[in-house]
């Protein structure tokens, strides 16, 4: 196998070596015709020879047989171990398996079964009982189906209603066990057969008991398998033990192939052999001088520029004849043009973009080495890394062969804008340019650019209109080599995509400084979690109407160990980009709700939702776990969510919110008024409560429009059924106004400041039995 990955050039020495050794075997024919007396003789060895190759090469089919067995039934383990994972750890199964929703539990089974195309599917509980299976078991099959699950089973092969399958089980855990998921697949003779098909020879694979090869006599050890007799039917057989799906008697599996009748197809070629032998050997006596002769000289022509061509010479030799030997050096001749058109063409291809045509990141390396020699001393090289704005709601909404056709035009696009500039594709919407323009032409560049991608363009029928950023960095100020010119370009690209897109910026020395610092932020949020650094902050709600605290609000707090109190606006929106928001909002809502369940039951708690955990599947279950940890009740958990969640997918945000609200939590409208707002959402979903932005708050004593707009959101809101609070109130004056204008709530400094543990338990023995304190009115 090694030589088909090798060079084409090294065929050619071999070639060469074939073709010599094609003439030493003529030449040597030439005396053989001296021993044609013999040649019976030794055709009489020929059976023997055959009879062990056709052995060995049995023995390595089987071989190979064994191994696809094994590797395909291992792969329909793992297959089938993995689903029955994936349904054991279902949220919505579990409940199902837990609560004995038989309906539920049958048609997920039944779902799965189609899906993966199994025999069986069904559910053995801890109490014995199996639900969704076709056909009942006997007593004696169900007894020892669970005694195999009790034992720890988890696949194997299992003997029940008369066949053999092959089965998989996964544990349910809610957290305790409450039953096992079991899969099954038929594994008798007809599937085996089917299995064996993708095999070189018929190996008649079969599933049988130990105990009947007993009927079989042995001949003799051969490895892995052995020559065994049946009767005068001389046969090659290997028994594999088979793992059983719990106790019982050991199946073996077991692979034949009868000698006897593979040696029968090799007699008529011992018969030919013998008399095309004889009458050959005639022929060669005389033939094969003047093959010999005749071969020398065209044959070292061959050698001779095979040897060329190994060395990187491009030669072609003349063809003179038509015969076998004048075909060879056509073809020799074609082959080597074949082997420079195949290294030219792998040669754009390691340095060219496949889609585009334009050069690869390799070739762009290559390049911006050689440009920043060239300008060593003089001159001034800009680079510019762009790429385009919201490409993936492209591929999302119109497939990704449109996308890959905007890719195309942008390509093309950039090609006349730059001009005489180098043009890279370095992947996905990401491109690079390189020119020797000045500091002036090159923003003039950009905004040229930035103009010509703009352009509405017809794609696929389709009216696609799309921006880019862009980032530049010169040389030599900006990078003295190409890896530090091209970083610097993607972090001033990085700062444009931040400052509203659809511009360009040139590199500063402080972005790098600032990516610097974002790194070690990240590296230590990574393990803040595990460290037990972040911790969680209370701000009370007080209710006007029953003049006391009824909630508070849980923030973020990170105890980094040198930078102190990090507060969230800080580490937040980093979480957010790397993903740790997901595994810190799960904490955060396990530690509130665990937090809050030591609270009075007046008493509820509110935690923010980011967006991106909104949208995770999993934080049904995260609340539903939080919950039952803590024996927190549904109705005292508050979740606060913010108006941009409505901005993407209306339809699939509002069956979010139901669910939420299936699970019997209150939820909140966050930072209501802030740009976003819309009384659509109002009516489609009935939030428990609206939070009035701050904004609002701090306009109250300077503009009398602010007021008129309280009163409205509290009127709007007292007809829908819906609280109201007013978050940052800071005074008595911005208190008296809100009270007047029916607002329910208030959370704000004048009351308090968000508190660490310690303090919102004292807070709390300091309201007394009843919770109320005192606002001034």
């Amino acid at each position: 196998m090694a030589a088909a990955t090798s060079s084409p050039r090294t065929y050619l020495p071999l070639l060469a070596q074939r073709v010599r050794e094609t003439l030493s075997i003529k030449m040597t024919l030439f005396y053989a015709g001296l021993f044609t007396a013999v040649l019976a003789l030794i055709l009489l060895g020929v059976q023997a020879g055959i009879a062990r190759y056709a052995e060995a090469a049995i023995k390595r089919d089987m071989a190979v047989g064994v191994a696809v067995f094994d590797r395909i039934t291992q792969m329909r383990y793992e297959q089938l171990r993995q689903s029955g994972r994936v349904l054991s750890a279902d949220f919505g199964f579990r409940a199902a398996a837990a609560t004995g929703d038989a309906p539920t539990i049958e048609s997920a089974l039944d779902s799965l079964k189609r899906r993966l195309n199994l025999s069986q599917a069904f559910m053995v509980g801890v109490d014995g009982s199996i639900t969704g299976l076709d056909r009942p078991l006997s007593e004696a099959e169900s007894d020892r189906l669970y005694a195999a699950l009790d034992e720890g089973a988890t696949q194997g092969i299992a003997h029940w209603q008369g066949r053999n399958h092959s089965v998989v089980a996964a544990p349910i855990e809610a957290p305790t066990l409450i039953g096992w998921v079991v899969f099954a697949n038929n594994f008798d003779t007809p599937q085996l057969q089917q299995i064996a098909k993708l095999t070189s020879v018929d190996l008649n694979p079969r599933i049988i008991p130990y105990a009947k090869l007993r009927g079989l006599r042995p001949d003799k050890a051969g490895g892995e398998a052995s020559i065994w007799y049946r009767g005068e039917e001389r046969i090659l057989l290997q028994a594999t033990p088979v793992r059983n799906f719990g106790s019982g008697e050991q199946q073996a599996l077991v692979l034949e192939y009868s000698l006897s009748k593979a040696m029968e197809g090799y007699m008529p070629i011992l018969w030919t052999l013998l008399i095309f032998g004889i009458g050959g050997g005639i022929v060669v006596v005389v033939g094969s001088g003047w093959v010999a002769r005749s071969l020398t000289r065209p044959i070292a022509i061959l050698d001779a520029a095979a040897q060329k061509v190994s060395s990187g010479e491009h030669v072609q030799v003349p063809v003179t004849t038509t015969d076998e030997l004048g075909r060879l050096a056509a073809s020799f001749n074609q082959m080597v043009n074949d082997i420079g058109e195949r290294e030219r063409q792998i040669a754009h291809l390691a340095f060219h973009d496949t889609l585009t045509g334009l050069a690869n990141r390799a070739l762009l390396r290559e390049h911006l080495s050689t440009a920043l020699a060239r300008v060593k001393g003089e001159g001034t090289l800009a680079m510019l890394c762009l790429d385009l704005d919201n490409f993936k709601a492209v591929n999302d909404t119109l497939g990704h062969p449109t996308g890959d056709a905007l890719l195309c035009e942008v390509a093309e696009r950039l090609r006349a804008t730059v001009g005489d500039g180098f043009v890279a594709r370095l992947g996905g919407d990401e491109f690079a340019l390189v020119t020797t323009v000045n500091d002036r032409a090159v923003g003039r560049l950009a905004n040229d650019i930035i103009a010509a991608i703009g352009r509405p363009a017809i794609v696929n029928g389709h009216r696609i209109v799309i921006n880019t950023s862009i980032g530049i960095a010169l040389a030599p100020q900006d990078g003295k080599d190409a890896v530090e010119l091209l970083k610097n370009a993607d972090l001033a690209l990085y700062r444009a995509k931040n400052e509203g897109k659809g511009s360009y910026r040139f590199f500063e020395s402080a972005m790098d400084a600032e990516a610097q610092e974002r790194r070690r932020i990240e590296i230590d949020l990574h393990d803040a979690l595990a460290k037990g650094e972040l911790e969680l902050y209370f701000q009370p709600l007080f209710t006007l109407s029953q003049n006391r605290v009824t909630a508070f609000e849980a923030l973020m707090r990170w105890n980094h160990p040198t930078r102190g109190l990090v507060p969230p606006v800080n580490f937040i929106p980093l979480a957010e980009d790397t993903g740790l928001i997901i595994p810190i909002g799960e904490w955060a809502i396990r530690e509130a709700c665990r937090i809050a369940a030591q609270w009075p039951e007046h008493i509820r708690v509110a935690v923010n939702i980011s967006p991106i955990q909104f949208r995770s599947p999993a934080l049904n279950g995260i609340i539903l776990n939080a919950l039952a940890e803590s024996q927190l009740a549904p109705n005292r958990l508050e979740l606060e969510i913010t108006e941009s969640l409505f901005i993407e997918n209306v339809e699939a945000t509002l069956a979010s919110l139901h669910n939420l609200r299936g699970l019997g939590v209150r939820v909140a409208l966050d930072d209501f008024g802030t740009g976003y707002s819309s009384l659509s959402y109002l009516r489609a979903f009935p939030f428990d409560k609206i939070k009035i932005d701050r904004s609002f708050i701090v306009d109250l004593l300077a503009h009398d429009g602010a007021t008129a707009i309280i009163k409205s959101i509290t009127t709007l809101a007292e007809a829908l059924g819906m609280e109201t609070t007013a978050e940052g109130v800071e005074n008595i004056d911005q208190l008296d106004i809100l009270r007047d204008q029916g607002c329910n709530q208030i959370q704000g400094y004048y009351f308090s400041k968000p508190l660490p543990l310690g303090e919102v338990n004292k807070l709390l023995l300091g309201l007394g039995e009843d919770g109320q304190a005192r606002v001034a009115a």
